[in-house]
């Protein structure tokens, strides 16, 4: 389910815009103050899909809660504020904000306004590989549509070859940069890559994706 981070000091508007999201499949974690919710967002950067953000807060700006988010996270944040002048809309989007929304306004409205930047966010972020799709923030990987379930190890290495496309990835590097043991096997390294190859549908002997570079480790090839 996606969560929301709702920082929104008016409890009468929060509980109601609450209430909305939960009627569209929206999980909410509102705070009246920004240092509550900023201290909830350190804690769990990525339990949170999206921000929906007031300007007008006790203790701390808005602008200044937006910019230490972002610092800890290039998350979604949707502006909601009665800061209508022009002033504020513009430095709100060279800050980098997502939208722009002026009160008063129908919640249904912001539902639709989180609708589109998620579809906008997450199409940036998604790589398609042949029947390969690729969720790079989200850290998910589809075959033919279908979430391929790899452990954690597989994860990390998986990630390491989609951050790295047609680049030779000895097996030093992936135990070096995964959280394998400095003193993990070449052997135990190939296993894993075994595993992974087998669940996205790869073949080691004709492979689309993962190819053995001899005496090294490996390169995941992308022709776009």
């Amino acid at each position: 389910m996606k969560k929301v981070l709702l920082v929104e000091d008016d409890l009468i508007l929060q509980n109601l815009i609450n209430e909305y999201l939960e009627e569209y499949g929206y999980l909410s974690s509102a705070f009246a103050n920004p240092i509550d919710a900023l201290d909830a967002f350190k804690e769990n950067p990525d339990d949170f899909t999206i921000v929906i953000l007031d300007l007008g807060l006790p203790n701390m700006d808005g602008f200044d809660l937006f910019k230490k988010l972002k610092q800890i996270k290039d998350i979604p944040i949707i502006i909601s504020t009665a800061r209508d002048d022009i002033g504020n809309k513009i430095y709100g989007f060279e800050l980098g904000t997502d939208d722009y929304l002026s009160k008063p306004y129908e919640p249904r409205e912001l539902v639709l306004r989180i609708e589109a930047t998620l579809k906008r966010h997450n199409k940036t972020d998604l790589l398609q590989i042949q029947e390969l799709s690729i969720d790079i923030s989200g850290e998910r990987v589809f075959l033919s549509d279908v979430e391929i379930e790899l452990t954690k190890i597989e994860k990390e290495i998986f990630l390491l070859f989609v951050n790295n496309l047609n680049k030779i990835i000895s097996r030093e590097d992936i135990v070096n940069q995964t959280s394998l043991k400095y003193d993990t096997k070449n052997r135990t390294v190939d296993t894993h890559i075994s595993n992974i190859r087998y669940k996205i549908g790869d073949d080691s002997k004709e492979p689309k994706y993962i190819k053995s570079v001899w005496g090294i480790g490996y390169k995941f090839f992308y022709d776009n």
